[in-house]
């Protein structure tokens, strides 16, 4: 029997839950291709779902990570458009960290020339979130305003090159001020996450902002939808004030809850 290694999230509660385990090599399906990764992503997503943080997670112990670039190693029968030796990278399902994934044919794709693995594997669902986000939820506009927080973080750093892609568009970021020297050429107006950042919104876009997109929900949510212009639109995709530190904090999360919940939507 085969025998492949991975990472397995044994437990929710912290990262001691994460640890090698040998399992049998898997079957593959007419449909798939089974890709060798060089490298696998990790990111926010990542962190959630280890920390039990998200809806629909596998029963543990389960294998992690969900973006990954490497070498395909077999193609299933039904399998199109891929060859064995083909550089690739791929968006799977809890199997990333792995040494051989079985992927869906139609979530991978070819990895350009000059593209490297490191690369690959860090922008897939980074960049899948951020353009659904500006263009199938917000449809975003030329000439609009945009407010973006967290624009330091993996989606948030898409985000703002996204908008980039439509003209006219004025990004308006939020960091810590320890990331400001390294996004200084993120956005066109880069702001203290910790100052009252709502008067200088206030500033740059009189009139209000046309999109908020904010990946952190607490006490934001009410600030940045009072900075709406009318029929402008918010955009919350995450709760990241949910983690602190090597565990989940359920203080943040009912506060967080609280806020978002009395939001009044005829304001």
């Amino acid at each position: 029997t085969l025998i492949l290694y991975s990472l397995f999230c044994f437990s929710c509660v912290s990262s001691d839950g994460i640890a090698t385990c040998a399992l049998a090599r898997f079957h593959l399906g007419p449909v798939s291709d089974s890709v060798a990764p060089i490298r696998s992503g990790l990111n926010f997503l990542d962190l959630m779902t280890r920390l039990g943080a998200i809806d629909n997670l596998p029963k543990a112990p389960f294998t992690m990570g969900c973006e990954l670039a490497g070498i395909v190693e077999a193609v299933g029968d039904k399998a199109e458009g891929f060859t064995v030796g083909q550089k690739v990278c791929a968006i799977s399902d809890m199997k990333a960290w792995a040494e051989f994934v079985a992927v869906p044919a139609k979530h991978c794709y070819p990895l350009p020339d000059g593209v490297s693995y490191q690369d690959a594997s860090a922008l897939l669902v980074n960049y899948t979130v951020a353009h659904a986000l500006l263009f199938d939820v917000a449809n975003l506009r030329e000439g609009h305003t945009v407010l973006i927080h967290s624009i330091g973080g993996g989606v948030g750093q898409a985000l703002a090159q996204l908008c980039k892609t439509v003209p006219d568009v004025t990004v308006i970021g939020t960091a810590s001020k320890a990331k400001h020297e390294q996004l200084k050429d993120v956005c066109q107006h880069l702001l203290e996450r910790e100052s009252c950042y709502v008067s200088q919104v206030k500033k740059i876009a009189e009139s209000g902002v046309d999109l908020v997109l904010d990946c952190s929900c607490g006490e934001d949510v009410n600030k940045g939808y009072a900075l709406l212009k009318p029929m402008g639109r918010y955009v919350l995709y995450g709760t990241s004030f949910f983690v602190s530190g090597e565990t989940k904090n359920l203080f943040s999360f009912a506060r967080s809850w609280w806020q978002v919940d009395r939001i009044n939507p005829i304001k």
